[in-house]
């Protein structure tokens, strides 16, 4: 069967490329990856008697969406005479014994009714579950058919799954393809995954004023101008520590070597069932004012004995661990069995004052050992209110290892000068 449509020409290679099994397709808004999506299942369940699934996080959303698009897309080809478009409940059926049939993660229930899929479009997909997206790859199966998964989404946080997934996951130490590649190159082809980059320029139908209307982004709000007009992934929001960076373990421990007079510090902070006991020793550099972070322990599910063991070489050396005085029992514990540990002081505020105080260092360096720390405050930002004003002392996660620096700090502050500027005024006038 013969059609003919007129098509972007940044997806004319896309839309008959089936040599992967995942297919990842990230841009900005209008860039018209779904509009192609769509249109790639279409023409393939008509060349094919196949079964294609269609999934978002909402079931409910599909009518104004996908099922939208897809009807839209049926009728403009002059195929609505033999495709039927049916909505209750939504299903797309063809001549040749092809369907589409749609479904959402906030019913998975339904999910398992379902046979022979050897097709799925995960539309946004980063509003999926890890959980559902490991389900629907166990429903992906056919006894004949090559199968595949298209995702597409428009970018999302670092943090989220089908960023770390399909690109960097830092706190596994997993790097499947840089996303700055992709941006660079637009079509990548690794690990059977097809992946592929748009933006607005990309959709030639688009008029000029939505496209200046995306660009307006730039001047009031950069995090959505990434998303929207770049299509780019990377951290939403307001970055609590914009000074922090990564280096090599070895360039990190030269370094606290040749500082004069290092501040060595350990603090740590409990938890249990969905917390962590999270561990750090920290080097400061007073004089430059330079954070070091070089070693971390970070581990959840521990009773205090087994924490203990995991710890022994403190019992050795004697550190002074600064830890959570939220938990007296847990500090009383390390100490009958011969931990050097203290609690850290807590007042009203104190969380502000820690915060504040760690941001006052000009560099935060973190061995790349230390991967549950990078994972937790390279990509830190603050919450938000109602107001969509920052909270100063909330912040998009749970953050332990932060909580640990904030205890290791205790009694250090990181500028002194008034105090300094005094005793060198005293010891001039006393002439000593």
């Amino acid at each position: 069967m013969a059609v003919e449509k007129e098509v972007n020409p940044r997806f004319e290679d896309f839309l008959f490329d089936w040599s992967t099994k995942f297919q990842f397709l990230v841009g900005g808004y209008g860039s018209s990856k779904s509009y192609h999506v769509a249109l790639k299942i279409i023409l393939k369940l008509l060349e094919e008697k196949r079964t294609a699934l269609v999934v978002r996080e909402v079931y409910d959303t599909h009518r104004d969406s996908t099922y939208s698009l897809l009807e839209e897309l049926v009728i403009d080809l002059g195929l609505d005479g033999r495709i039927k478009c049916m909505t209750s409940p939504m299903q797309i059926r063809f001549p040749n014994g092809s369907k589409i049939i749609f479904k959402g993660m906030d019913k998975p229930a339904k999910l398992k009714s379902i046979n022979n899929i050897s097709i799925v479009w995960i539309e946004e997909c980063s509003e999926v579950k890890y959980s559902g997206f490991k389900e629907l790859l166990g429903r992906l199966r056919h006894p004949t058919l090559k199968l595949h998964m298209i995702l597409s989404t428009n970018p999302v946080g670092e943090d989220n799954w089908s960023y770390k997934h399909f690109f960097k996951d830092e706190l596994n130490n997993r790097l499947i393809l840089d996303d700055a590649d992709l941006y660079d190159k637009r079509t990548v082809v690794t690990n059977d995954t097809y992946y592929h980059h748009s933006t607005a320029e990309d959709n030639l139908f688009l008029p000029e004023s939505y496209v200046s209307q995306l660009d307006e982004l730039k001047e009031y709000d950069p995090d959505l101008y990434r998303i929207a007009r770049k299509g780019q992934f990377g951290v939403n929001g307001v970055k609590v520590l914009p000074q922090f960076e990564v280096q090599p373990h070895d360039a990190v421990m030269k370094a606290i070597s040749n500082i004069r007079s290092p501040i060595k510090r350990v603090g740590m902070d409990f938890g249990f069932e969905d917390s962590y006991n999270a561990l750090v020793r920290l080097a400061i550099d007073h004089d430059k004012k330079i954070l070091y972070i070089y070693w971390e322990y970070y581990k959840n599910k521990m009773t205090d004995d087994r924490t203990a063991e995991d710890l022994a070489e403190f019992k050795e050396t004697k550190e002074l661990i600064r830890g959570d005085s939220a938990e007296p029992k847990t500090i009383q514990f390390f100490k009958q069995n011969g931990f050097n540990i203290r609690g850290a002081k807590k007042f009203g505020g104190s969380r502000l004052a820690n915060t504040k105080k760690v941001k006052r260092f000009k560099q935060i360096i973190c061995s790349d050992q230390c991967t549950n720390t990078i994972a937790e405050l390279k990509p830190l930002t603050y919450k938000k209110n109602k107001l969509d004003e920052i909270i100063k002392d909330e912040f998009n996660i749970d953050p332990h290892t932060f909580s640990a620096i904030w205890y290791a700090l205790d009694g250090y502050e990181v500028s002194d000068l008034k105090g300094n500027g005094v005793h060198s005024f005293n010891k001039a006038k006393l002439g000593l």
